[in-house]
């Protein structure tokens, strides 16, 4: 079938306004979910990284509170080690757009402390969003989208409609407070138009190519909006 790339975070912290290091990395629902459904269909995944680091999944997202119940959060742990991609991933600044046949962002707070100002990144964004591209991205991933600017200084997503964490779910969460900045406000700030639904419960939002989920629950359903567009 086709290759997707997955664009994850390198980074294991994110910090905070007061310089401390809140530990991160990708969230594991955000990433297995997807996963599993683009392979159960006959996709191929890529994973690359910034320096192609192995991308660092977030301990708080395998715990039993966040995934309805220890058995289910042990399934989510065995399934992130059975992914033998997450091993091996490409360096993004060498990844060509060419090779695949759309692109996917995961969350976790990870995006916020690299993705977002990662020049690499922002390129390949940029690129994805030009080349028409199925693009899907979910929960803090949308970070990301802060350093596709263009050439005029514009980001490439202005005008764009898109689900991403809320400024009320990072705020429930118990870090908006200590947060030197919060994503809602950030797209905003960029020109991005964030539409918001309730927190913690499944939400996407579909702009042409682009494919945006709010949360953690909205994993399964991007995922079944990507698998349209790939037919």
């Amino acid at each position: 079938m086709s290759k997707i790339l997955f664009v994850m975070t390198g980074a294991d912290h994110w910090t905070l306004a007061d310089g401390t290091a809140h530990p991160t990395g990708f969230w594991a629902e955000e990433a297995v979910v997807p996963y599993r459904a683009l392979r159960a269909a006959g996709h191929e995944v890529v994973v690359a990284t910034p320096g192609g680091v192995v991308p660092p999944v977030d301990r708080a997202s395998l715990a039993a509170e966040v995934n309805g119940g220890q058995e289910k959060a042990d399934e989510i742990a065995r399934a992130v080690e059975d992914m033998a991609e997450l091993r091996t991933p490409v360096k993004l600044a060498e990844v060509d757009l060419a090779d695949f046949a759309a692109v996917f962002y995961p969350g976790g707070h990870g995006p916020m402390e690299d993705l977002a100002v990662d020049a690499d990144s922002g390129r390949l964004l940029t690129a994805t969003l030009d080349s028409g591209k199925p693009l899907a991205v979910v929960c803090h991933g949308p970070a990301a989208l802060l350093a596709a600017v263009r050439a005029d200084g514009t980001n490439a997503f202005a005008g764009y409609r898109v689900a991403a964490f809320t400024n009320e779910e990072e705020t429930q969460g118990g870090l908006a407070g200590q947060a030197r900045w919060l994503l809602e406000d950030r797209l905003t700030e960029a020109g991005v138009e964030v539409r918001t639904g309730e927190p913690w419960a499944p939400h996407v939002v579909v702009d042409r190519t682009l494919v945006t989920g709010q949360n953690p629950a909205s994993s399964a359903p991007v995922a079944e909006e990507l698998l349209k567009r790939l037919g």
